[in-house]
Parts: C-alpha cells; sequence; structure tokens
C-alpha cells in the first residue's frame, strides 16, 4: 500500500466542518478532507454563495452560510450537523478577517519612511470587528463543538491561529491581541476537553497567498520578503498542517501551537 493509498483513506466516512469555508486555507481543508475520504463535510462561511461554489462538485460537501459572531445561529448550525449525521468527528476553524485599512496605513508609513502610528486613532468599531469575528467566534464555535462532540467522547478540532500572535505586528494591534487570545483560548479549552476525547491543537500560519494577503499593500508584502526563509506558505501547505491536527496521527498532540511561518522566527 502506498503512502498516497493511506492518505487517501485517512479521514474515511468521518463527519467534518469546516468554517471559514469559501476561500484560501478553509476552502483547501474541505477539498483535501473530501479528497481523503471524509464522509460529509460542511462548508461554513459569512459568504454563502462562496462556500457554495466550493462545495460544487465536491461528493459529500454541502454548504452554509454562517455568521461566526452570531452564538445562537453557530449553536443551531452545529446542531444541524448532528440531526443530519448523527455526529461530527472533525472540525477545522479557519474563518476570520483583518483590517485592511490599518494595512494601508502602516504601508502608507513605511513606503514614506515615518514610524507607524496607528493605536492612538483606532476606534472602538474596528477593534470590536476584529475581535469579534476572530476571538468571540472561535469562542462560538469551540462551546458549540464541544456541546456536540463531548456526548460522543470524541473529536479532533484544529483551529487556524496567526504567527501574529507572536511578532505582533507594528501597528496592527487589534489582529495580534485577537489571534493571541484565540491561541490561549484553545489551549484552555484543549486542557479541559481531553477528558472527553475531545483534542484541540492550532495551527499559526506566517504570511500565506489567501483573500487576505491579496488585500495587503504591496510595501506591506515586499517587507515580508526575505531570501532567508520560505516564501509565501499556499493555503495548500497550511491545509496539511491543519489536517495533520485532526488526523489519527496527532492523537498525541493537544493544545498545540505549530508555528507555520517557513522559518520568519521562532517562539
Amino acid at each position: 500500500m502506498t503512502r498516497e493509498d493511506v492518505r487517501a483513506g485517512r479521514f474515511a466516512g468521518r463527519v467534518a466542518m469546516v468554517t471559514g469555508a469559501a476561500s484560501g486555507m478553509g476552502a483547501a481543508v474541505a477539498r483535501q478532507l473530501i479528497a481523503e475520504g471524509a464522509g460529509a463535510v460542511v462548508l461554513a462561511d459569512v459568504n454563502g454563495e462562496g462556500a457554495a461554489a466550493v462545495a460544487e462538485g465536491l461528493p459529500g460537501a454541502r454548504a452554509i452560510a454562517l455568521d461566526v459572531t452570531d452564538a445562537a445561529a453557530v449553536d443551531g448550525a452545529f446542531r444541524d450537523v448532528l440531526r443530519r449525521d448523527g455526529r461530527l468527528d472533525v472540525l477545522v476553524h479557519a474563518a476570520g478577517v483583518d483590517d485592511p485599512e490599518a494595512k494601508r496605513r502602516i504601508a502608507d508609513a513605511t513606503a514614506e519612511g515615518r514610524p507607524v502610528e496607528l493605536t492612538d486613532s483606532l476606534d472602538d468599531a474596528s477593534w470590536r470587528r476584529v475581535l469579534r469575528v476572530n476571538l468571540d467566534g472561535t469562542f462560538h464555535v469551540l462551546r458549540a463543538a464541544v456541546r456536540v462532540m463531548r456526548p460522543a467522547g470524541a473529536g479532533a478540532i484544529a483551529v487556524i491561529g496567526s504567527s501574529s500572535a507572536f511578532d505582533t505586528p507594528v501597528g496592527y494591534p487589534h489582529y495580534a491581541a485577537s489571534k493571541a487570545g484565540v491561541h490561549a483560548l484553545a489551549q484552555a479549552v484543549a486542557k479541559e476537553v481531553i477528558a472527553s476525547g475531545i483534542r484541540v491543537n492550532v495551527v499559526a500560519p506566517g504570511p500565506t497567498e489567501t483573500g487576505m494577503a491579496a488585500r495587503t499593500p504591496e510595501a506591506l508584502r515586499a517587507g515580508f520578503a526575505d531570501p532567508r526563509v520560505r516564501p509565501y506558505a499556499t493555503p495548500e501547505e497550511i491545509s496539511e498542517i491543519a489536517l495533520f491536527l485532526v488526523s489519527d496521527a496527532a492523537a498525541n498532540l493537544v493544545g498545540a501551537v505549530l508555528l507555520a511561518n517557513g522559518g520568519r522566527f521562532t517562539a
């Protein structure tokens, strides 16, 4: 039996949900779950049409529109998986947002050779938007998943965090704080729910070619260019790490935060 044969059945018959599945890492994860034998995969995204486009042609995939900031909607989506499929084996939580306006201001300051000055003018709405989606949304999704998985005594969860939680980019305090919170939240939940047979781990990507990256001004992208490290990761490369974390091969990993930034720094 070849390595490809083993991988083709790695998630045979599993029931999975992927948030943020309309594009980028979430879409890559959903496609790979189906390719590796998952019996049912729910593609959830606030962009329901985008999720449906990714699900089209994938056997066993179905798409739903889901805003992770809406706690009741998140609970309902997970209950629906339980009702339709009887269980939830795997969750990959990839939903999240950045702040394009903050990126633009950082890029402008960088290009003009002046210090980045953002915190004193960061408004409450921008702060709350990033924290609401990235941190509150992760709490809603993890809580709903535990409610479904705990009675079954099994489950595997991978959360997409960010290297920004470690290197805390200048001018990006709300994003860095949100992702640091995501890491701590996931690790705290992991320590609790392993007693119920549920594993929770985190992958913390560095620069990755996603929709967020496409909105990054060129001045900032150029700042990430470093001949000593790997270039921007592909969504598929990060997907491989997330799927390892929810596979049986990672049975002894609980509360891990895997830094996947191509060697830009270590933590």
